[in-house]
């Protein structure tokens, strides 16, 4: 599990690295969009199952390139599934603890972050906003504890492909429950970070730095906007002022 986390991370951010000046020019801005028809109309479920099913599947990828995945595909599928799904006891799953309490809630935070840019209201919510931000933000982690429960226990997850759970001790709770709590916790820290501290340092530097303060203080939402096929440093709550001579931007940032 462990390497499968490191090798989700890694397929992201080799999506980063493409995400170069093809993408946006050096000199260019980038500009807040206004809200589609479509997302005035209220969540957008397609969009949210789209982006997850494309997150389970490059997990599940990295998986199956584990010999102990690999060693398990065979036999009696429904049987197998059933035994694997039986087998949750416990907290404990045998994994280290950076994969159940690093990894797995920052697994929780981009699930999180999916569900939040596919709502019209939680992606423009700052943190500073109330009751409104801390709705949104438990709506996501609704989100990704649904998510998670599928990753683990669901017909297109870990029990169904590559039987964990069928070993005793390889399945426990510990997952199904920090990767909802543990990616609420990360998706606040990422927020205050973004509101408080990326948001008025990116008025004081150039597009090119921009892109670098929004990723490396937001690695989660960045993934969650890869899935999207969206900029990895997009924001839907703000637009970005390049600075002037001062060191100022030349408008106020929508974030404030």
């Amino acid at each position: 599990m462990r390497a499968a986390t490191a090798g989700t991370i890694f397929v992201a951010f080799a999506l980063i690295a493409r995400a170069d000046d093809a993408i946006l020019p050096s000199n260019a801005a980038p500009i807040w969009q206004a809200p589609t028809l479509q997302e005035e109309k209220g969540f957008d479920w397609g969009g949210a199952t789209q982006e997850s099913m494309r997150f389970l599947t490059i997990q599940h990828g990295v998986r199956l390139t584990q010999q102990k995945t690999f060693d398990q595909l065979s036999g009696p599928f429904f049987a197998d599934y059933f035994e694997s799904v039986k087998g949750l006891r416990g907290w404990q799953d045998g994994d280290s603890g950076f994969t159940n309490y690093v990894g797995h809630p920052m697994q929780g935070a981009v699930t999180g972050f999916i569900q939040v840019q596919n709502d019209p209201i939680g992606k423009r919510v700052k943190i500073t906003d109330g009751s409104v931000y801390w709705k949104s933000r438990l709506k996501a982690m609704g989100w990704s504890a649904a998510y998670s429960t599928q990753f683990e226990l669901g017909p297109y997850s870990e029990a169904s492909i590559g039987n964990v759970g069928k070993t005793p001790g390889s399945m426990g709770y510990v997952d199904l429950v920090m990767t909802p709590t543990g990616g609420f916790g990360i998706m606040l820290v990422e927020d205050a970070l973004d509101q408080f501290v990326v948001a008025r340092l990116e008025r004081r530097v150039n597009p090119r730095a921009m892109r670098v303060l929004r990723m490396v203080f937001s690695p989660n939402r960045t993934v969650a906007n890869l899935l999207r096929f969206k900029k990895p440093w997009r924001r839907d709550n703000r637009d970005y002022a390049p600075p002037v001579a001062g060191g100022r931007g030349t408008s106020e940032s929508a974030d404030d």
